[in-house]
């Protein structure tokens, strides 16, 4: 039930400092996970070499690198933001779009995230109220609005975000903080990761190729989960023919990356935001009305 624009207003403001922080993690998980897999890889080659009576190779000294370690600085001269330079959207405009010290370009993605994560907080609270059911929302955006840039940047979709998501989808159901029964959500997590599952094995043993990667597989589960088993076809309707025609369009415009090929989990969240604000049946009908269906 609608609780009124103050609502609105408070996930707006609250949208813009959550959204400042999803800049840090699409930017920075990326690289934490890659790290932690040179790591692995260098503990395994020691073991080998110890195994084989080697010396082992020496780890290199890295500095410490974390979401929150060190502090966020200008990749073209150093230069560490300032507090007051990184105000969510009104620093970016101050600034002119460009570093303090240098004056390189900064991305104009940066306020967009804030901007976006923003509006979508100002819908989740403007529709449900500072309830439970309203942060879960808010948290179910944010948590896909990264997943959908980090996808697309590195073609990663971090455990680390999925698997949460997943979870608690079927804990909001499981505490009526969301309209899907439990039954549903359990039905929608294991049928959308399947579903999906299968068609990876089904593409692979046709052509000997990978068509996804995991993390499709769990991320639509994870939208299973919040939505119910009965939203999964509308989505991956939805996802399957709008990621085509961008990969149609950026093939045309010889834009695709090296290998032809475009990550699949951002149309998948660009699903979930349009069954958000529609509801999974509304956004089917509006998407077949397009399409002049």
């Amino acid at each position: 039930m609608p609780m009124g624009w103050e609502f609105a207003a408070l996930g707006g403001v609250l949208g813009l400092l959550i959204g400042s922080f999803l800049n840090v993690v699409i930017h920075r998980l990326p690289k934490i996970m890659e790290r932690q897999w040179a790591e692995e890889c260098l503990q395994h080659a020691q073991e080998q070499a110890l195994a084989a009576g080697q010396a082992p190779p020496p780890a290199a000294a890295a500095e410490p690198f974390s979401l929150s370690t060190p502090r966020s600085r200008c990749p073209h001269c150093g230069h560490a933001i300032r507090w007051y330079e990184n105000i969510p959207v009104l620093s970016y405009l101050a600034l002119r779009g460009q570093c303090a010290a240098c004056k390189a370009r900064i991305s104009p993605r940066y306020p967009l995230v804030e901007l976006a994560t923003a509006a979508l907080f100002a819908f989740c609270l403007g529709k449900w109220g500072l309830t439970a059911t309203g942060l879960a929302w808010c948290g179910f955006s944010a948590a896909l609005l990264a997943l959908a840039l980090i996808d697309w940047d590195t073609t990663l979709l971090p455990d680390g975000i999925t698997l949460p998501l997943l979870w608690a989808g079927l804990l909001a159901a499981a505490l009526r903080w969301t309209e899907v029964p439990l039954a549903d959500a359990v039905w929608g997590a294991a049928a959308g990761y399947l579903s999906l599952w299968l068609v990876f094995w089904g593409f692979k043993l046709a052509t000997g190729k990978d068509g996804m990667g995991y993390g499709d597989f769990k991320l639509f589960a994870a939208l299973g989960a919040w939505f119910g088993w009965q939203a999964l076809v509308p989505m991956i309707l939805a996802a399957s023919v709008i990621g085509a025609v961008v990969g149609i369009a950026m093939k045309l415009r010889s834009q695709l990356r090296e290998g032809g090929y475009i990550p699949f989990g951002p149309f998948l969240a660009g699903a979930g935001f349009a069954a958000l604000l529609f509801g999974p049946q509304r956004m089917l009908e509006r998407f077949l009305a397009l399409l002049g269906l």
